[in-house]
């Protein structure tokens, strides 16, 4: 899976994978599909390459990307960035 490239490439600190079923309107037809939840912990400075690599590697033409500022420990948070 491409979440590993991420890792290996330091874009992110750490992803967490989960399997789920979604249940979305894509093209005027209803869907329900076995996806992945994945939440990936980066910086704020890799946002925007983190962004580009989903993107280009994702095999939806519209991957959702949503992301939200977070508080954290300075440990967790100075881990995350040394990552």
């Amino acid at each position: 899976m491409w979440c590993q490239s991420i890792i290996d490439s330091k874009l992110a600190a750490c992803v967490d994978i989960k399997r789920t079923t979604s249940v979305f309107r894509w093209e005027g037809e209803i869907n329900s599909v076995p996806e992945w939840d994945i939440q990936i912990r980066t910086s704020e400075s890799n946002k925007n390459e983190l962004i580009s690599k989903i993107k280009s590697e994702h095999s939806y033409d519209v991957p959702q990307i949503i992301w939200w500022p977070v508080e954290s420990t300075k440990e967790y948070s100075d881990w995350v960035k040394g990552e």
